[in-house]
């Protein structure tokens, strides 16, 4: 699955990225530990052009009785996506890019007894962009909520021994046919819903604040070190 994610970019590199024009967003600032029911950036577009916008993240289907079913469907399995009720209109007509920098997923121990946040980018650390789906449900106040779920697909070859999902990242030449309103046929749209390359891609541990869902900082993202230093092992800490 993708729990956790960041976007640690300006609004300025995200336009560039994604050729917008203009924007909606009154303000954005670097993201290092987006979570699960935040508002989140995402594309859409048009017919004409990329629009940037906020979208909660958990999909809310228009059918439910209450916005807290979006906390479980933060995630579409791509492969069972066109049969499910809630991502099926969504699949054909509401598809949306997730930018981000980097994702974050726990990898059990060698003992199998806790779990190392591990952060997840491209090898060039640039910008990609994870397969999304969006919808609007309407309150009984009459209120909107615009929300969204990022699908997912089976692991690569370096995600296989982190976890056994990933996010769909998709080729940033991709990106214009999974925008594409004409496009309303799931099967013509299988063949990106594949693992991105593991050689494209490169994973290292970070610290376990990363697990608190209020800690988003800088350091959220900084490498550490899995190795024993020699004064722990003096100390018998390893």
């Amino acid at each position: 699955m993708c729990g956790r994610y960041t976007i640690a970019v300006t609004l300025e590199e995200l336009m560039i990225r994604y050729m917008i024009g203009a924007v909606t967003v009154p303000y954005h600032q670097p993201k290092y530990n987006v979570a699960p029911g935040q508002m989140v950036l995402a594309i859409v577009n048009d017919g004409k052009q990329n629009r940037l916008g906020e979208l909660k993240w958990g999909l809310i289907p228009p059918w439910a009785d209450s916005p807290k079913v979006g906390y479980m469907m933060l995630n579409a399995r791509s492969e069972t996506a066109a049969a499910k009720p809630a991502f099926q209109t969504p699949l054909r007509r509401k598809r949306c890019l997730i930018p981000a920098d980097g994702f974050y997923e726990w990898k059990k121990d060698a003992a199998g007894k806790g779990k190392q946040p591990m952060r997840i980018v491209r090898r060039d650390r640039s910008i990609f962009s994870m397969a999304g789906l969006y919808e609007t449900w309407t309150a009984p106040d009459g209120t909107t909520v615009n929300s969204c779920t990022i699908m997912t697909t089976a692991p690569n070859t370096l995600m296989a021994p982190i976890h056994d999902r990933m996010p769909v990242i998709l080729h940033q030449d991709d990106e214009r046919l999974w925008l594409d309103r004409s496009i309303q046929e799931p099967q013509e749209l299988y063949q990106l819903l594949q693992p991105f390359p593991a050689d494209e891609l490169e994973a290292y541990p970070v610290a376990a604040a990363v697990g608190n869902v209020r800690h988003d900082e800088p350091n959220c993202i900084e490498p550490i070190s899995l190795e024993p230093s020699p004064q722990d092992e003096q100390l018998g800490l390893w």
